[in-house]
């Protein structure tokens, strides 16, 4: 029953937007090739799905590349700055301010440095991932059991082991939290930034088919893009579940 009571709402909710979609395609509001209607968009997506797969090949590669080096760099500042307060009051309202910059401004300067190849891309994609998961980590820190902390150091631990069997611990709920937004804005950032230019890409698919009016295969591609990031949210979700059994084991108590 839990389940079904999960799984209803959102299927319920998913049901009424194609409706209302079909409804407004079919009744003349709006010309059928600005809105193709829903059993247009599934047609073809299945016949384009070959080469959404192609294109979405590399946008996956430079989402998850970016993503990575921004969970690295993450958990670099984070440390710093849960280690020294100096550190943390100089660089966060910097780290604030950076996610005021829309990411489709600074595209184009990445581009008009680093070219047109895989690189601006990658680092367009660590800028948009590495804020959610950094703050994500600092609360996760700042959070840690005092107690916890106070009897190890009782117990002569120093940083590091207090670091790895408390603070680590403890900052893994906060650090999958952050990481489920990033990956979502990891898809996002490579997508934009192949708007300005590659040979390869769903954002460079999306620009061609946006050209040639196909806006039947435009929404096929967004459903792609958008498919890609709930199958990458589900494996955070997975390596979250494989990550913190005491998780399991405190929500198995608890039923």
């Amino acid at each position: 029953m839990k389940i079904i009571s999960k799984i209803l709402p959102p299927i319920i909710v998913l049901a009424v937007i194609i409706l209302l979609w079909q409804i407004i395609s079919v009744s003349g509001m709006m010309p059928t090739y600005m809105l193709p209607g829903p059993a247009k968009v599934f047609t073809t997506f299945c016949e384009e799905f070959d080469t959404m797969w192609y294109h979405g090949l590399t946008t996956l590669w430079e989402a998850l590349l970016g993503m990575f080096i921004g969970i690295v760099i993450s958990f670099i500042l984070a440390i710093l700055m849960d280690s020294i307060k100096f550190i943390r009051n100089g660089l966060y309202p910097v780290l604030v301010v950076s996610q005021t910059i829309p990411a489709v401004a600074i595209a184009p300067l990445l581009l008009l440095w680093f070219g047109y190849g895989t690189l601006p891309k990658i680092i367009l994609v660590v800028v948009t991932t590495f804020f959610p998961i950094t703050v994500s980590l600092l609360e996760g820190f700042a959070s840690s059991d005092r107690d916890s902390l106070r009897l190890l150091k009782s117990m002569g631990a120093g940083s590091v082991k207090q670091f790895i069997h408390i603070k680590l611990p403890g900052a893994l709920i906060h650090f999958f939290s952050g990481l489920k937004i990033a990956v979502t804005y990891s898809v996002i950032g490579a997508v934009i930034s192949e708007w300005l230019g590659g040979t390869r890409g769903l954002g460079v698919y999306m620009i061609r088919v946006r050209r040639s009016f196909a806006y039947d295969k435009m929404f096929a591609i967004i459903i792609f893009i958008a498919l890609m990031s709930i199958i990458l949210i589900a494996l955070v979700n997975l390596i979250k579940w494989l990550s913190m059994p005491w998780e399991r084991t405190f929500k198995n108590e608890e039923n």
